[in-house]
């Protein structure tokens, strides 16, 4: 494939993406008549809707959020954090069409009642009557100013992400992507009891280009090679499913409806196997950026070097196993490990990642204490380390990926003198949480995580949030609006990439300028790599 090929199939990824969040809530706020109030009073504060509505404001404002992220409103952060939510050209064109999600909003309903990877007839077949609506545009006008033809062909762009998006994790879950399938031809019979059915599915799937069929047998095109090998980037957003299915609840009901449960308890709210599943497969690309980091590490003197690696949010092991190997073949250290064994330490609150983890790194035949440890409560984890294993947690190298966003929420108490220039939008339990509160909070976290990395520092790849505007002038270039719904709706608080390097300055923990990355390197940066150090 052309380059510029390989730019128009990202671009329908990142839209994809898009869709699986953007269509039930979208519907939602149109169902509740949230979306006639927008416009019929053109400008309004973000306050006015949710009392006017009895909404929960934090959520109600990462709804709205969302929308402005897709053109679809404007939305202003005033200096005392007061939101404006306004009209755009495309509000109007926009809001008159969101009642054709109506029909991929029920099927994500529907699934809920059956196994995510058993491929089964029910939801099946209400697919097949959305695609044969897609087929013919869902009736949407396709001639017409260009405005509306944009609008028109993004809305139909959603609905195809949430035809493709959960169909292409469960195949790839599955094993439909091993490459055996991917480099031949094969039947279906040979990968689901009901060949015939199953058949039918892949038929749609010829119909969007990702196989071409022969006498009965399937063949991958280079486009569905092309998704296929990029199955894990659907992952994340798509485990979020659970969550978007209550959007009514979450918006106008009980805001805690996931979080009755006892600590430790199965999560609703998400599949966890799926996101692990996902974030291990998308954030592999970024651990070779870390390399360099690790090398300079170990290639010191054996006396300047940790004792080993914590790895905080081990999710599936993968980062520890290729931190592992990257000391093992290419470092001084990794000659010495006879005598200078290094201590791995993989630390997860939830039991289903340490389960997948555990079962990786069996795999990869290397050892590794796995325990449990939260985010939030260094303390706990220095003092498990020092009871039951002798470790000083402060001998270590304190590594984590995506995780310091997910800690768990503490009301802080807000200097006067914050001005935040976030244009996040954060919630708790549905209530609204101003964005110097978002800021204040990481200050006192990384400020309990400072005593324990003084002599090595935190190593840490974080996800972060750009502004609506920006990700509406750049649509199909970048993840962000998925990224803010899924970890808006789910109490995580992810900041730029600026901001959140202020914080982290104000808790004392200093970003290494040689070491720091950003991807994409640019304005559209929403993954960061940071070496922090405490200045001694």
């Amino acid at each position: 494939m052309t380059k510029e090929e390989k730019k128009v199939l990202r671009g329908d990824l990142f839209r994809h993406l898009d869709g699986i969040v953007t269509a039930p809530i979208a519907f939602a706020l149109h169902k509740s008549g949230v979306l006639d109030y927008l416009l019929k009073e053109e400008r309004v504060r973000l306050n006015q809707v949710s009392k006017y509505f009895n909404a929960n404001e934090g959520y109600l404002n990462i709804a709205l959020h969302t929308l402005a992220a897709q053109g679809w409103l404007r939305y202003e952060i005033m200096e005392d954090e007061t939101i404006w939510l306004s009209l755009t050209s495309q509000s109007s064109i926009a809001f008159k069409a969101v009642p054709v999600y109506k029909d991929v909003v029920d099927l994500m309903i529907l699934s809920g009642q059956y196994h995510h990877r058993k491929f089964e007839l029910k939801p099946f077949l209400l697919l097949e009557q959305i695609v044969e609506r897609y087929r013919s545009d869902y009736g949407l006008e396709m001639e017409g100013t260009e405005e509306m033809v944009t609008i028109h062909k993004q809305i139909l762009k959603h609905i195809e992400g949430i035809i493709v998006g959960p169909t292409v994790v469960a195949f790839g879950m599955s094993g439909m992507f091993h490459k055996y399938f991917m480099e031949a031809s094969f039947h279906p019979g040979e990968f689901h009891a009901d060949g015939e059915s199953f058949g039918r599915l892949l038929d749609i799937f010829v119909f969007l280009g990702f196989f071409e069929r022969n006498n009965g047998h399937y063949r991958f095109t280079e486009k569905g090679l092309f998704f296929a090998r990029r199955a894990s980037a659907y992952g994340v957003t798509v485990s979020y499913i659970p969550m978007f299915r209550k959007m009514d609840e979450l918006l106008f009901g009980d805001p805690a409806i996931f979080w009755k449960g006892l600590p430790g308890e199965k999560e609703e709210h998400v599949d966890r196997e799926m996101n692990v599943w996902g974030s291990g497969g998308a954030h592999a690309a970024y651990f070779k950026a870390l390399d360099k980091i690790i090398i300079d590490l170990f290639n010191q003197p054996i006396e300047k070097q940790p004792k080993g690696i914590v790895d905080m949010g081990c999710g599936n092991g993968a980062f520890l196993i290729h931190l592992y190997e990257v000391i093992e073949q290419r470092t001084m250290r990794g000659e010495l490990l006879e005598e200078h064994p290094l201590f791995l330490i993989g630390a997860d609150f939830n039991d289903a990642a340490l389960k997948v983890s555990r079962s990786n790194i069996v795999q990869a035949d290397i050892w590794a204490k796995l325990i449990k440890g939260d985010i939030g409560r260094p303390d706990l984890l220095a003092k498990d380390l020092d009871e039951n294993f002798g470790i000083d947690l402060k001998d270590l190298l304190n590594v984590r990926t995506f995780l310091d966003h997910n800690r768990v929420w503490e009301d802080v108490e807000v200097s006067p003198d914050r001005q935040s220039q976030s244009k996040g939008a954060f919630a708790f339990r549905g209530r609204r949480l101003s964005n110097a509160q978002v800021e204040e909070n990481l200050k006192k976290h990384l400020k309990n995580w400072a005593p324990y990395v003084q002599n090595f520092g935190l190593l840490i790849i974080e996800l972060h949030t750009i502004a609506p505007d920006l990700i509406a002038q750049h649509l199909g270039r970048t993840a962000a609006t998925a990224y803010n719904a899924t970890h808006g709706f789910s109490d995580q608080f992810i900041l730029e990439i600026e901001t959140f390097n202020k914080v982290a300055r104000e808790a004392g923990l200093h970003p290494q300028e040689e070491h720091f990355v950003k991807y994409p390197n640019s304005e559209l940066a929403t993954v960061s790599i940071n070496l922090l150090k405490a200045e001694k």
